[in-house]
């Protein structure tokens, strides 16, 4: 299988996305397009198909919530969206993934541009051992911004945009190791907010959190989708209830059932939907 030159880590990225067209006409602003998709890896002697043939669109301007068992393929699928499953080693991508008009997993794709178009916030919060100024301030630096006040401004905005600039503004140069862990994800929210990304991604963006900064990150999430398109893997069935409006439930591998988020749990077509939902399997 080829080398996908674009990537790290001894990615491949064949079949459709090989040869597909890295544009599409008439693209939806915001929508992710996913055609079947297959990751597989081949890190042991055996290997293993994480994601098998996925198809499915993530609308725009909504939170779309990805749920299914421990292994099922949540987070290799969240990671696809913006080729971070190219850290992973040696996997093999196949299939296409388009944003923007762009395929993602074309050979010419610019995965730096990507990642700033598609922002992620981890399970745990990751903050930079760094001053609280300087993890927002870090992607815009990255990404040429150099100038002092134009650097001010986005950081306050950013921090002001996630709820924290109040509680952090006169003390901006401590270190953000220093904050609450329900800070501290927020403050990296903030730094993917700060390069003004088109998408976000969280992978159990509540998991490591107390309730009360769960609730917070949930309020903020639900504000941001009406500038940004949301896709978020969680294990609590509560939590995609409450915050999705569109529904994907994976199952070994492979898309069970997706749809409104109020139809999949109220009305599921699918009986390995129905027995997940009901707690039979888990």
């Amino acid at each position: 299988m080829p080398n996908n030159n674009g990537s790290a880590g001894g990615v491949a990225v064949s079949g459709r996305s090989q040869g597909a067209t890295a544009t599409l006409d008439r693209p939806v602003k915001g929508e992710i397009d996913i055609r079947d998709l297959h990751v597989a890896y081949r890190d042991t002697k055996e290997g293993y198909e994480a994601l098998k043939g996925i198809s499915v669109v993530f609308p725009a301007h909504q939170i779309t919530t990805i749920i299914g068992p421990s292994g099922c393929g949540k987070t290799t699928l969240l990671r696809s969206l913006n080729r971070l499953v190219d850290a992973a080693g040696d996997a093999e991508l196949s299939g296409e993934i388009w944003v923007d008009g762009q395929n993602v997993l074309h050979p010419k794709t610019d995965v730096a541009s990507l990642r700033k178009k598609i922002g992620l916030i981890a399970q745990r919060p990751t903050p930079l051992p760094m001053s609280i100024y300087d993890n927002v301030a870090y992607g815009p630096r990255l990404h040429g911004t150099r100038d002092k006040r134009k650097l001010d401004s986005i950081v306050q905005e950013s921090l002001e945009t996630v709820a924290l600039w109040e509680e952090v503004k006169g003390r901006l140069k401590t270190p953000a190791s220093k904050l609450s862990i329900g800070q501290q994800q927020r403050v990296c929210l903030a730094r993917s907010l700060a390069v003004e990304p088109e998408i976000l991604l969280a992978d159990e963006p509540t998991s490591a959190l107390d309730p009360v900064s769960s609730q917070t990150i949930e309020q903020e999430l639900v504000e941001l989708k009406s500038r940004y398109t949301i896709v978020m893997v969680t294990h609590n069935l509560r939590q995609a209830r409450r915050l999705g409006d569109y529904v994907v439930f994976l199952y070994l591998g492979k898309l069970i059932e997706h749809g409104p988020s109020a139809d999949v749990f109220q009305s599921p077509r699918e009986q390995l939907t129905q027995a997940y939902i009901g707690g039979q399997i888990s």
